[in-house]
């Protein structure tokens, strides 16, 4: 019996001891608790105080907000970006200056397929030729030189063209008729009469004309390139560029005109 009742008794001992330590550890785990708040309470509070530092939720909106500030001033700074002005006169000279020497280029060529009284080595390059079933130009068969200023040379480079050559060159609204001198052709340029002059004039001035055209419309163009820029273009810029753009026509046009005159002087003076 007392042997239960020590038993009994040890049994309750160490209950309380191990209740008590319980005890204790929340205690202890409670005032621990206590301190790491009222200590983070104190360090808000002080660096609220001295810092101006916000709550975490006030700190959080805040954040939205910057960042959709900075969004937004990434977006305008885009849009800034692309009312940028640029510079597109270089390109508007480039381009104009090219569509109108075309046309003097094109001029030019149709000058030289016009008969005058006077014998040119470029005369008969638009010429065709058929030979062995194929229609090649005169100029890529033959060398055409001129050996005075009323006869014309066509060397082939290949003789057996010889008769090709020949037969192209009589069917040409040119009015020639070369004859064979071994192995190449001798074409005499025979004078013009008053209708031919005259109809070869009208012909000149219709290309004047033609050209005078494709150079304003080249011109044109420019101008419309220039106004369709609109805000983009500082005015200054635009009205200088437009000058630039006047000139460079009348440049054009006036050397058409001279190239015009100067093929008229030809076939009247022959």
């Amino acid at each position: 019996m007392a042997m239960y009742l020590r038993r009994a008794f040890s049994y309750r001992n160490v209950g309380l001891v191990r209740s008590r330590s319980r005890s204790s550890s929340i205690v202890q785990s409670r005032n621990f608790s206590n301190i790491i708040c009222n200590a983070s309470s104190i360090l808000c509070d002080s660096l609220s105080h001295n810092a101006g530092i916000v709550p975490g939720v006030d700190f959080l909106r805040e954040s939205r907000r910057s960042f959709a500030k900075g969004r937004k001033s990434k977006d305008d700074s885009g849009s800034s970006s692309d009312d940028v002005a640029v510079d597109i006169g270089p390109a508007v000279k480039e381009n104009a200056s090219a569509q109108m020497d075309a046309a003097i280029v094109a001029l030019s060529r149709d000058l030289t397929k016009i008969r005058t009284g006077r014998a040119s080595h470029g005369m008969l390059d638009h010429i065709i030729v058929e030979t062995g079933g194929t229609k090649i130009p005169l100029n890529r068969l033959a060398l055409v030189s001129v050996l005075d200023s009323k006869t014309l040379s066509i060397n082939p480079y290949d003789p057996n063209t010889l008769k090709a050559l020949q037969k192209a060159i009589v069917s040409s609204p040119f009015g020639l008729n070369p004859k064979e001198d071994g192995e190449r052709l001798i074409a005499a340029i025979p004078p013009l009469t008053q209708e031919h002059i005259k109809a070869m004039c009208k012909v000149i001035s219709k290309s004047s004309e033609d050209v005078k055209q494709s150079i304003r419309r080249a011109r044109q163009k420019a101008l419309d390139t220039i106004k369709k820029a609109g805000s983009n273009f500082p005015k200054d810029s635009a009205k200088r560029l437009e000058k630039e753009i006047d000139e460079l026509t009348k440049k054009f046009v006036k050397s058409a005109e001279d190239m015009c005159k100067a093929k008229e002087k030809e076939i009247t003076q022959g």
